[in-house]
């Protein structure tokens, strides 16, 4: 069963390519959200911009650190990285939309969609092996 930064490390050597395919697989809950509360599709739209931000932050970082090798052990770095990529403009979005962020609100964030992210690939393995 590979994690989700066994599997950047493994398409970490063609980055283009590998960022390319880390988008497509990424979680569309834009999409989700908008059809279960479709009133709120305004800051849903906000809100799904800042997932979406965080979301490809966490790519970019998680690829650069695979592609170097170095992705064991380096969670507080990451973080850090993906804070200052995205962080003020998550933080913006996401009092637009009404949320007054913290930093450590901002850093939870990121955390959720890296456990998302994770989640995600697992499922997506195990399915792969029953098929």
């Amino acid at each position: 069963m590979m994690t989700f930064t066994g599997v950047l490390h493994a398409i970490g050597q063609g980055f283009a390519k590998g960022l390319k395919w880390a988008v497509e697989y990424a979680v569309p809950a834009e999409k989700l959200a908008a059809l279960l509360f479709p009133s709120a599709a305004p800051e849903l739209t906000t809100l799904a911009n800042a997932t979406t931000l965080i979301q490809n932050a966490v790519m970019v970082v998680e690829q650069k650190y695979a592609a170097s090798g170095a992705q064991s052990g380096t969670g507080p770095e990451k973080l850090a990285e993906v804070m200052l990529l995205a962080g003020p403009a998550v933080s913006s979005l996401l009092t637009q939309a009404g949320v007054t962020p913290s930093t450590s609100y901002l850093q939870s964030l990121v955390s959720a969609v890296v456990a998302i992210l994770n989640v995600q690939n697992v499922s997506s393995d195990a399915a792969t092996a029953k098929a």
